[in-house]
This record gives structure tokens, C-alpha cells and sequence, in this order.
């Protein structure tokens, strides 16, 4: 047997599966989103019709769909590179030769991780309540006014980016430590020997070495933030004034509210495009600087 036709029997029961669970539904969603699939079509499938592209050129022509999109892209554009930063900032202290209880911090960062979403958003709905919150009578001891975390528009999605970064920081830190642990020994020893500061040893010996594994994370970031929902749909319900609408959010409202499957669908496979094309780009940015 040719080492490419045993490669491929090897491979062909994971593509298999890639192709049932991935594939298969992400050519069902496009198909969906290019019908009228409604409540009466779900009822009836003679009352199903072939809109094309309508649904798409519908999405790009309602206010809310715009909306959605900007509160997601400012949800990733400021909560990845904070998350990315907290969980660099935890492996290094893990990582250092000056740390203590290592075990027990490891496990109180990671804790977050394996909670449940929606009781811990549930419990943070009521730390940041504007009258009984527990933030807000923390603050007030600084003589700071009760922020009304929950019902400012300008307000939530920071709360909600806060939420979302330290429920998450704990898994991206857990890989950034394993790549620290397998940076050799030897270089940060012929760094100090020609003098390099700390600072420096990071600068010039960390980050190049970690530089495969931050973009393991940041893809994994990425993509984990677009799928913004389970927060605003707990905590917010979208509001206020629809300042944590995301598109997943919208998907769910269009899908399960309004029982607008196609629209639901186009909703769905413009965020997988915008996903994909995100990603791609990272990956495009890595290879142009080196990062393999």
C-alpha cells in the first residue's frame, strides 16, 4: 500500500465526520438562507419559496443587522487583545520562579472555565445591580455615584466585556503556560550573560518564542467572541437600547423569536464568512511575519 492511499484510510474516518458535522450543515444553512423558510412553511413545505439573495440584500438594508454587527466587532476588537493580555499576564506569574501555591492559582484562574455560563451571568447580573449591586456599594466607599451598569447603553458592553474576558482567560492561559514551560532554559541564560534586562529577555526571547502559541490563542479567541450570545441574552436581553445586540443574538431572534429561518440562516452564514475571512487574515499576518 502507497504511504498516501494509507494516509488517506487514516484520515478518512476524522474528514468523515468534519464533513457530516461541519460540512453538511454549513451547505444546509446556505441552502436554507436563500428560501423564505418561515413558521408556515415549517407547517407546510408547499408554502416554501426560492428568494435567491433577498434575505441577504434584506440583512444589508436593516438598521438592526449593522447594529448587531458593530456591538460584536467592538465586543472582539477590545475583549480579545484584553483577554489575550490577562491570560499572558497569569502564565507568566504561574510561569515565575518567585510564584507560590502555583497548583492553587492554576486551578482558582481556571475555575471560571468549567462554570456554567448562564449561573454565573446570572450572579453577575446582580453584582453589577445599579441599587443592591455589590459593585456599585464598593465604589460608593471611593465616593464614586451608583453606575447604572445594566440600563446605560454606554455601560453594558464594557460590563459584558469584563464578564466574557474572566470567564475566559483561564483556558487561553493554561495553553500560554505550556508554551512557556517548552522555551528552553538556554536562551534566557544567554540572554542574561550578554546582559539582556528582564524586560528585554521577554521583548526579545518570550514573545518570539511564544509566537506560534499567541496565535493558536488569538484564533481560538477570535473565533470563541464572535459567538457572542449567552451573555447579553442572560444579563441584558440585548439592551439597553439594543447596545448588546449581537449577530448571533439577532440569528436567535430572527431564527426562534420571529420564526424567520431564512433570514436566520443568511444571518448565520454572513458571520461564518466574516469569521473565516477574520481568521484567514490572522493566519496571513502570522506567515508574513515568520510566525510558523
Amino acid at each position: 500500500m502507497r504511504p498516501s492511499t494509507a494516509g488517506w484510510l487514516f484520515a478518512g474516518p476524522a474528514l468523515a465526520v468534519i464533513a457530516l458535522f461541519f460540512g453538511l450543515p454549513v451547505l444546509a444553512a446556505f441552502a436554507l438562507s436563500l428560501t423564505d423558510f418561515d413558521i408556515y412553511a415549517l407547517a407546510d413545505t408547499g408554502n416554501l419559496r426560492f428568494v435567491g439573495l433577498h434575505n441577504y440584500w434584506q440583512l444589508l438594508h436593516n438598521p438592526l443587522f449593522w447594529k448587531a454587527l458593530g456591538n460584536t466587532l467592538y465586543f472582539v476588537v477590545v475583549g480579545v487583545p484584553l483577554s489575550i493580555a490577562m491570560s499572558l499576564g497569569a502564565a507568566l506569574l504561574l510561569h515565575s520562579k518567585l510564584g507560590w501555591l502555583k497548583p492553587f492559582f492554576r486551578t482558582a484562574y481556571f475555575a471560571p472555565v468549567v462554570t456554567t455560563v448562564v449561573a454565573v451571568a446570572v450572579i453577575w447580573k446582580y453584582l453589577f445591580h445599579t441599587r443592591y449591586g455589590l459593585v456599585n456599594w464598593a465604589l460608593s466607599y471611593l465616593g464614586v455615584d451608583p453606575i447604572d451598569w445594566l440600563g446605560d447603553p454606554h455601560w453594558a458592553m464594557p460590563m459584558i466585556i469584563l464578564f466574557a474576558v474572566w470567564k475566559n482567560f483561564g483556558y487561553n492561559m493554561i495553553i500560554i503556560l505550556a508554551g512557556l514551560q517548552s522555551i528552553p532554559e538556554d536562551l534566557y541564560e544567554a540572554a542574561r550573560i550578554d546582559g539582556a534586562t528582564p524586560a528585554r529577555q521577554f521583548w526579545y526571547v518570550t514573545l518570539p518564542m511564544l509566537g506560534p502559541v499567541l496565535l493558536l490563542v488569538g484564533i481560538l479567541t477570535v473565533a470563541g467572541y464572535f459567538q457572542l450570545f449567552a451573555e447579553p441574552y442572560v444579563i441584558t436581553l440585548g439592551g439597553p437600547l439594543q447596545s448588546t445586540v449581537s449577530v448571533l443574538y439577532l440569528m436567535y431572534e430572527e431564527g426562534f423569536k420571529w420564526w424567520n429561518l431564512g433570514n436566520a440562516s443568511a444571518v448565520a452564514f454572513l458571520l461564518f464568512v466574516l469569521m473565516t475571512a477574520t481568521t484567514s487574515g490572522l493566519l496571513w499576518f502570522a506567515r508574513r511575519k515568520g510566525v510558523e
